[in-house]
């Protein structure tokens, strides 16, 4: 059953103030700073907004359409959160049960220090690889992990089989817990998916997230049949630049490597189900993903207070925790002045965001192929959509 798409009024929006979405984002595209974007938005059940804007592809004039595929890379991490907290729900796996359970190797890995290597303080869990606080990086931190990474490699592996071989032989950069770094703790979560179901990350994802929730567009790649769906991906340099064009995309080939971490294509649509079944407690059209109970365990934050706040190099996102799976807003600051307390969500590296804002039974996706990560998007509609709620 299709979430209903109704008029602005029938979801409790102002069509007035959400008539300003347009400008905004139409001047975004005739000033280059992208080929195309969406903007989608729930309030109360009903979508009350789903506009497209620009093109797809800016190289054959493709316009964007509602049903364009996009590269959703780290939104990738909260459907594979999902898909473990779904084990967690079956009691197959533990939050806080050693990674080592499920990959041996993990129990012999070592903490870099600033000249040497030693044990760490406590073994790597579960719970902390959702957290981002398990000291596993995307390569950066002190040089032995450096030189690890770059020696192995693990993310050129072609399964993630090897992808946990090679990490468990890379340094952690800190203490279980002490701190708090994004990185590749995600992918190793969708390893231990595939260890205690037997299956491959991607038909397991298929089987318990994609299917029940009629996600028929979210995969590791694009088929033949739905690449003239597929946006292509721009950086912004002198104007827009193609950097991964639909045809020769790597997302264009089936793969081995199941990147839980940031692997996945999707549509606004599918994106837009999979946050309904989240904010709804788990559940969508008769189809229970998780407990209520562990939904609040991914939207409550559950960061130790010495890993705040969260950073990204010297960029500290204060006001900002985590929950197993998504950023939760603790408070208003001047990093993010027009959220609400209790908004969670993500983003990913193609300048794709969404957020859910439980109090205002609101969820927004707006989706573009940006590289890097360009916040101009989401700052520029977000006042405008908590602006537009009628009271």
């Amino acid at each position: 059953r299709e979430i209903p798409v109704v008029a602005p009024a029938k979801a409790g929006l102002s069509e007035t103030k959400l008539a300003e979405i347009g400008p905004f984002m139409e001047r975004q595209v005739a000033d280059q700073k992208l080929a195309g974007g969406i903007v989608m938005v729930s309030h109360g059940g009903k979508i009350g907004f789903f506009h497209t804007y620009g093109l797809m592809d800016r190289e054959v004039q493709k316009p964007m359409a509602p049903d364009t595929i996009f590269r959703i890379y780290s939104m990738s991490k909260a459907i594979t959160t999902a898909a473990a907290l779904n084990l967690y729900d079956a009691g197959k796996i533990g939050l806080d049960d050693p990674v080592s359970k499920y990959i041996p190797s993990f129990a012999n890995l070592m903490v870099a220090t600033t000249n040497d290597l030693r044990p760490p303080s406590r073994p790597v869990t579960i719970h902390d690889l959702m957290l981002h606080i398990s000291g596993l990086t995307y390569g950066g931190g002190p040089d032995a992990l450096k030189k690890a990474c770059s020696r192995l490699k693990p993310m050129e592996s072609t399964n993630l089989a090897e992808m946990a071989e090679k990490l468990s032989q890379v340094p952690l950069a800190f203490d279980p817990e002490t701190d708090w770094t994004y990185g590749v703790g995600i992918d190793v979560l969708g390893r231990v998916i595939e260890v205690v179901s037997g299956k491959s990350l991607d038909e397991f994802l298929a089987k318990t997230i994609f299917q029940p929730l009629d996600m028929k567009d979210t995969a590791f790649s694009v088929p033949p049949e739905k690449l003239g769906r597929f946006a292509a991906n721009y950086s912004r340099t002198n104007g827009l630049k193609v950097i991964d064009a639909p045809a020769e995309s790597k997302f264009a080939k089936r793969v081995t490597f199941f990147s839980g971490g940031g692997g996945l294509v999707s549509t606004a649509r599918d994106y837009m189900r999979f946050l309904a079944m989240i904010e709804r407690g788990g559940t969508l059209d008769g189809h229970r993903i998780l407990r209520s109970k562990t939904v609040k365990l991914m939207s409550s934050n559950l960061l130790p207070q010495k890993a705040f706040p969260i950073y990204f190099g010297s960029e500290k996102r204060f006001g900002t925790g985590f929950g197993l799976g998504f950023a939760v807003c603790t408070e208003v600051t001047s990093w993010d002045p027009v959220a609400h307390v209790g908004e969670y969500g993500w983003d990913g590296a193609a300048s794709t965001h969404y957020w859910i804002s439980p109090a205002d039974k609101l969820i927004v996706v707006t989706l573009e192929q940006i590289m890097p990560y360009e916040w101009d998007t989401e700052r520029g509609v977000k006042k405008i959509i908590y602006d537009a709620i009628q009271k």
